[in-house]
């Protein structure tokens, strides 16, 4: 299978900050999602993916290509959506119709004025009067508006409401149905990337915790909930994280056999997520 996105090695140093030597791929016709904490290096990422910023080291390929190489011609193929929407305040739709399609060889109108009406987006307004929720949803119709075979997606439904959020999950769903359409997606909606991600990687302080099968991740781990003896009792190198309260201890583990007495139960990604950046373990 090809790889929409290979990063090898990745890192950015910065005089607070580091992104430390990061590497994952994301297959053609897939989904993964990005996540960890704020400040954790997400956006970082993305911005080295499009080469706005310099890594210090390491190598990132986008559709086949070194996005260091003609990566203008790579970009055609790319559609992107930021955490805000960078349109000037005094454009309307048609404005935005006319500048995407002098900008992208593969603009589509009919499919832009589709998803417009889809979204229920004003067609008499300017950009400035768009609510955030509006501006979300104009750079949604940008981006699947001109044959893209790759979505990078950063914070994409924020600000949008649940019905709203779902009909857009399964936009993307239907995006990937072709395999060589991809989406790479940092959210922190962490229930929103569960129904669509094939793949889920996880960036904690600027290090790469694991970028695995979602499915395959989920069946690794257990909750469980328990007394301090019987956690003391657990092999130290099935735990990956726990909190501790008054009453019991609270940790996740990976699959195994369970000592008698023990609640278990299957965690979600958000419960990994929190488990794994506790620092008590």
């Amino acid at each position: 299978m090809k790889n929409a996105i290979e990063i090898t090695g990745l890192t950015k140093k910065y005089k607070s900050f580091t992104l430390d030597n990061i590497s994952l791929s994301l297959p053609s016709g897939c989904v993964m999602g990005l996540i960890g904490e704020n400040g954790a290096g997400k956006s970082t990422i993305i911005k080295l993916i499009f080469n706005t910023i310099k890594r210090d080291s390491g190598e990132i390929k986008v559709l086949g290509r070194d996005n260091r190489d003609r990566f203008e011609q790579v970009k055609q193929d790319v559609g992107v959506v930021l955490d805000e929407a960078c349109f000037p305040d005094c454009v309307k739709l048609r404005d935005i119709d006319a500048i995407m399609r002098n900008i992208y060889k593969s603009w589509s109108k009919k499919q832009f004025d589709s998803y417009c009406e889809k979204f229920s987006l004003p067609r008499d307004k300017k950009f400035k009067s768009f609510s955030r929720g509006m501006k979300m949803k104009t750079s949604i119709a940008v981006a699947l508006s001109h044959g893209a075979k790759l979505l990078v997606l950063d914070e994409a439904t924020s600000g949008l409401d649940p019905i709203i959020r779902d009909e857009i999950l399964d936009i993307f769903n239907e995006f990937t149905r072709d395999e060589e359409h991809s989406i790479l997606v940092s959210s922190h909606i962490i229930s929103d990337l569960e129904k669509i991600c094939d793949y889920i990687a996880f960036i904690h302080k600027g290090k790469l915790k694991f970028c695995e099968e979602k499915d395959a991740l989920l069946e690794r781990y257990w909750v469980i909930h328990c007394g301090e003896e019987a956690f003391r009792a657990l092999p130290h190198n099935r735990i990956a994280g726990y909190k501790k309260s008054k009453y019991e201890v609270e940790a996740l583990i990976t699959d195994g056999a369970m000592p008698n007495g023990i609640l278990a139960e299957r965690p979600s990604i958000e419960d990994i997520m929190l488990f794994m950046s506790r620092g008590d373990k």
